[in-house]
């Protein structure tokens, strides 16, 4: 079985944010692998000057790339909202990730 190119390509990624609903005050992403499943989301409320995210990976596997995808996730909101004060809680499984010395 031959793989187009695209394919080929998307056999290579790590996880990827599709985006499932986007308003002013919520974000909902899934987190979805190189084969087009949903292995977990992240979603985030912003109320106020506070941001609130909450992700959680449910497949093994991809913790790391996860891991880093969160974090710039969670670093790209800090930038847009330099005021806010930005609450995370993010899972891999059953294990909470800490971005404590990384979120700095």
């Amino acid at each position: 079985m031959k793989l187009k190119n695209s394919e080929r390509r998307r056999s290579k990624l790590g996880p990827f944010f599709s985006p499932e609903m986007f308003t002013s005050s919520f974000h909902l992403l899934n987190v979805v692998n190189a084969q087009d499943q949903a292995v977990g989301l992240v979603a985030a409320l912003f109320a106020e000057q506070k941001v609130y995210v909450y992700g959680i990976l449910e497949k093994e596997g991809v913790e790391e790339d996860f891991r880093e995808l969160a974090l710039h996730y969670i670093k790209g909101l800090a930038k847009t909202a330099p005021d806010a004060e930005v609450y995370s809680c993010v899972y891999s499984g059953c294990l909470k990730i800490d971005f404590q010395d990384e979120a700095e």
